[in-house]
């Protein structure tokens, strides 16, 4: 029952595109992450992200499929969020997703998910992670 010190748990690691835990609320972890570039599509099928930008700009993008048509190929609807350092954005569950930054440009995320929820979903992937370490 200390005070948790983001920003010196941020000087911890410069991994990006790790996690790392910092808390576990109940069955929620609170996370931090450093991100660049653009990530990998997936969603989350039975959990929702909470994604709070401590320090640059995130854009969220987001794509749904659209209901077939009268084309074989599946059609994409997509768009994306700008979230300004400070900001919050949920990803609804089973909403596909890929956060991204400038080029770059890096990122400090302080995330809120269920200690359930995979990383990249089911999604396997270079960047996907499996353990996120606790500091």
């Amino acid at each position: 029952m200390k005070p948790i010190d983001i920003k010196e748990k941020l000087t911890k690691f410069s991994a990006q595109w790790h996690p790392h835990q910092i808390a576990i609320v109940d069955d929620m972890q609170v996370i931090l992450a450093k991100i660049s570039g653009e990530f990998v599509w997936h969603s989350h099928k039975n959990e929702d992200e909470l994604f709070y930008v401590q320090k640059g700009v995130l854009e969220m993008r987001f794509r749904t499929l659209e209901p077939l048509s009268t084309s074989s190929r599946p059609k994409y609807k997509e768009w994306s969020e700008i979230v300004h350092e400070g900001e919050i954005i949920v990803v609804p569950k089973g909403v596909e997703h890929c956060p991204t930054t400038e080029e770059g440009e890096e990122v400090h995320l302080l995330l809120f998910e269920k200690l359930s929820t995979a990383h990249t979903g089911d999604v396997q992937h270079e960047k996907t992670q499996t353990e996120y370490p606790k500091i």
